[in-house]
């Protein structure tokens, strides 16, 4: 167990130092000069190379990313161009917010997704089972953002039921109420997706395993079907779903970002938006390199969850 610890957790930092190449890459061949955005339009053309000079901007770029890297590794990713404070306590502020809208969402899609699924795998051709399926695919095919704003317009602007925007930090004088009230609809947008996802390959998984020798064996000895379904399919489902979940926990972190723009949620997509819009490179690295180290972590403790559950995982 320990060999396949080690083997995940080197593929893991593979992972991670391959996507800090590819974001910065993508980061600086975006076009746009992120010197001249710190000054007034009319700025002299001297000043402007001086303020490169000084943010390390006249340098190849395989070099600046090397000062970046050595410098992230210590913990030190930087002052935002904009703020002109420490990036990494920007983003840490934002980060909190972001978590409650993202563990809320996981919450939601696993309750509904493996209810779903067990219930559509285990009544296969059944008018229920038809209905998931239906609804699944509709689910996984929603794009956040245009759910997010449609949302948006029934239940806040037409119905009024639930806020739009004014959400403020989490540490604030609201309240878990006030809260609440602001999760709702952010939360059902961002979890649609990942829902319909799980219910899916819960049903799959399922479908599969209730026709196996095993089950029928199970049934011979004449189980309860509830018993049957909870102690021999869903447990030898287990691999499967955990696998799906840590993936869909990665995607409900970046969903989230697109949902936190369209509700003004005081998150890290927000704060995303608006340093792309300035050129805020210490905090877009910053962001994205948080998001890729909590996404290849999610998939790390599956595979790791994965190997004690099944044995012969370890050995591939």
């Amino acid at each position: 167990m320990g060999r396949y610890i080690i083997r995940r957790l080197i593929a893991t930092v593979a992972v991670l130092f391959g996507v800090s190449i590819l974001i910065f890459t993508i980061v600086h061949l975006t076009p746009g000069d992120a010197a001249r955005a710190q000054l007034p339009s009319n700025a002299p053309e001297d000043q402007i190379q001086q303020i490169r000079r000084a943010m390390g901007l006249d340098k190849p770029m395989p070099v600046q990313y090397f000062y970046w890297l050595r410098n992230a590794v210590q913990g030190d990713f930087g002052r935002s161009y904009q703020h002109r404070i420490s990036a990494f306590g920007i983003v840490k502020d934002r980060f909190p917010n972001t978590v409650i809208l993202a563990g809320s969402s996981l919450v939601v899609a696993v309750v509904i997704g493996l209810t779903v699924g067990v219930i559509a795998g285990t009544r296969p051709n059944s008018r229920t089972d038809r209905t998931a399926t239906i609804l699944g695919i509709i689910g996984a095919s929603l794009p956040s953002f245009w759910l997010a704003i449609m949302l948006l317009i029934i239940f806040s602007l037409k119905l009024g039921w639930f806020p739009a925007v004014g959400m403020y930090d989490v540490r604030g004088d609201g309240g878990l109420g006030d809260l609440a009230r602001h999760l709702v609809l952010p939360t059902v947008a961002t979890a649609a997706v990942p829902a319909a996802v799980i219910a899916r390959q819960v049903r799959s998984s399922i479908l599969e395993i209730m026709n196996l020798d095993f089950v029928r064996t199970a049934r011979a000895k004449g189980l309860a079907e509830h018993v049957v379904v909870l102690r021999h399919a869903l447990r030898n489902a287990m691999p499967t779903f955990i696998t799906i979940v840590a993936l869909q926990a990665g995607y409900l972190l970046g969903g989230s970002l697109i949902t936190e723009v369209v509700f003004s949620w005081p998150g890290m997509g927000q704060q995303l938006y608006t340093s792309i819009g300035a050129r805020d490179v210490p905090v877009i690295m910053t962001i994205t390199v948080l998001i890729a180290l909590v996404f290849t972590s999610l998939n790390l403790l599956a595979d790791v969850l994965q190997g004690v559950i099944d044995p012969r995982i370890r050995l591939m």
